[in-house]
């Protein structure tokens, strides 16, 4: 009898410790459930911002059960951040303009991309590739001449046709035009240098038609956004990104935009994975997502940006709003900003001195 009950008591207490070992292995679970990876990306914000909110960052969340924190700030701004926290770095993932990019590859603050993760690495057009896999573009716009239609017919202008347009004295006290402390007004600066004899070793010519231009202007702009100046009716004409043009065409405007003659500049819209970020793989798989066909016709409908992945298939009406096709993206003229970054401090206390002051 006493042995029944011992075998009964020992049942009862290896049911007990199972049933406890059970619900620590449960509750263990459910903290891992509610303890999701973090990636932490840093990119634009405005209608950039709202995008990836919306559409980009909830369809990775579901497909790689984790989470994305979204960081807004220019280029120049995640830039300084990389360098700030270059040692231990937060952000896992840094979206940022081709010119910036550069500064952050000489600065040794990108890890190479993986190409057994980035798998559509294979798949993107060469001008959207950058040295050593160190980031890659993931979108691009044509940066060109914008102008208002309307007050052009009403003036019987003729549409721009060249950078060296924007010095017609007819536009004198009309033009709000980009500073070269963005992206934007460096690639004014040496276009305007380029059409002119010179080039990125040589801006004089650029700084000496910009000279010229800087008489039309009533302001330039750092912000890199000249749409309240076309809407309030401060400018007639700009220099400006096709992504942005044709987002505010699409309210209404009746803005137009022009490929130069000369050739239009593309702003390469990069996505890059942190050097000593603590999130390498994930990161990694986020740059492919970027990269897959359906996002990239996502960012071309959406933002008017021109697709990297050559298997992308856009409409004809699309096509026509952004860099798209082999064909169309030879013609762009791609600046050189190892050699702009190398001269940027002087040439920033050129601006001041020659064109500002």
């Amino acid at each position: 009898m006493r042995r029944k009950i011992s075998l009964i008591l020992i049942t009862l207490v290896a049911l007990i410790l199972a049933a406890c070992g059970g619900e620590k292995a449960q509750s263990e679970g459910d903290a891992g459930e509610g303890e999701k990876q973090t990636l932490v990306v840093a990119g634009y914000g405005g209608n950039y911002e709202e995008e990836f909110k919306k559409n980009i960052i909830p369809a990775f969340e579901e497909k790689y059960n984790v989470k994305v924190q979204y960081i807004t700030g220019s280029s120049v701004a995640t830039l300084s951040k990389l360098q700030a926290q270059k040692d231990n770095p937060e952000i896992d993932v840094a979206i940022i303009d081709d010119g910036p990019q550069a500064q952050a590859r000489s600065l040794d603050l990108i890890a190479p991309l993986d190409e057994s993760i980035v798998t559509n690495l294979e798949k993107v057009y060469d001008i959207a590739k950058m040295p050593d896999n160190l980031g890659v573009g993931f979108s691009f716009v044509e940066v060109g001449l914008a102008y208002n239609a309307e007050v052009f017919e009403q003036n019987n202008w003729e549409p721009l046709k060249s950078w060296n347009d924007l010095a017609d004295p007819k536009y004198k006290g009309k033009l709000v035009l980009p500073s070269v402390l963005n992206t934007f007004g460096v690639n004014m600066l040496v276009m305007l240098a380029k059409v002119n004899g010179g080039d990125e070793t040589n801006i004089d010519p650029g700084f000496e038609k910009l000279a010229e231009v800087a008489k039309n202007t009533v302001n330039f702009d750092d912000t890199a956004d000249v749409s309240n100046y076309f809407v309030q009716g401060q400018t007639v004409a700009s220099v400006w990104g096709t992504g942005r043009i044709y987002t505010l065409q699409d309210t209404g405007f009746p803005i137009e935009y022009v490929s130069p003659e000369e050739g239009a500049v593309p702003l390469i819209v990069t996505v890059s994975v942190v050097k000593n970020a603590s999130n390498q793989e994930l990161a990694q798989q986020f740059v492919n997502f970027l990269l897959d066909v359906e996002i990239q016709e996502m960012s071309a409908i959406k933002r008017f940006e021109g697709p990297v992945n050559m298997d992308v298939e856009l409409s004809d009406e699309v096509a026509e709003k952004v860099p798209y096709g082999q064909e169309r993206i030879e013609k762009l003229i791609k600046v050189d900003w190892d050699v702009i970054n190398a001269n940027r401090t002087q040439w920033n206390e050129r601006w001041d001195k020659e064109i500002i002051n």
